[in-house]
């Protein structure tokens, strides 16, 4: 079953709090992000996996789109992990991806 995901939802899925300035932000991304219905059936799933790498999706403040980004585990090596799991995501699930030259940071272009 598939359930629609509101702006105000996937804010609060997502771990942010709900004022204006956040569902601007949010509703613009949705708006620019190519088929953001078959992304965000994914999106919520895939943020819950990342945290076992220390990655989560966000709302990126320089573009608007979503990020996909990872804290570097200084006692751990995640970010290959890390890395493997964002492409394996993108390629069963259709999605563009743009990397962010020298971080490990992923913009959701949206469906390919």
């Amino acid at each position: 079953m598939h359930l629609d995901l509101t702006p105000e939802a996937l804010l609060g899925q997502l771990g942010y709090s709900q004022n204006e300035h956040t569902l601007e932000q949010i509703t613009k991304i949705i708006a620019n992000t190519d088929d953001f219905d078959h992304i965000s059936k994914h999106l919520i799933t895939f943020n819950d996996a990342l945290a076992v790498e220390k990655g989560y999706i966000a709302m990126s403040n320089s573009k608007e789109y979503f990020k996909i980004k990872c804290d570097e585990d200084p006692s751990a090596d995640n970010l290959s992990a890390f890395t493997d799991m964002v492409e394996h995501w993108a390629d069963k699930h259709s999605i563009a991806l743009e990397k962010v030259e020298g971080k490990h940071t992923y913009y959701i272009l949206g469906h390919k």
